[in-house]
């Protein structure tokens, strides 16, 4: 399997041209506001890793933060985002858009 990337025009650009799993360049992609989230689940992530001796715990923490980083490079648009689920898990009657067209992936 290879691994592609895409060319992104934008202030995570450089974020998202970075193919490996760089936890320093996933944490400084984020939002402020998310950092001590990331340290803090890093910490409990790499305790449960070393007691388990699995390493499954670390590759999925790594996935969520890329994801929470890559949608943190249009700033206005993640805030509205995350706004937007607060109000849905909240059972507001919010507009949404599809992510992706049905069955496509």
């Amino acid at each position: 399997m290879t691994v592609q990337t895409r060319d992104v025009a934008g202030p995570a650009a450089p974020f998202l041209r970075r193919s490996d799993s760089d936890l320093h360049a996933i944490r400084n992609a984020l939002p402020p506001e998310d950092v001590a989230d990331f340290d803090q689940e890093f910490r409990t992530v790499m305790a449960e890793a070393t007691s388990a001796m699995d390493l499954t715990v670390v590759a999925a923490f790594i996935g969520k933060w890329r994801r929470v980083a890559w949608s943190a490079g249009e700033p206005d648009g993640h805030r509205a985002m995350l706004d937007r689920a607060r109000r849905l898990l909240a059972g507001e009657d919010v507009p949404t858009t599809p992510g992706c067209r049905p069955g496509r992936r």
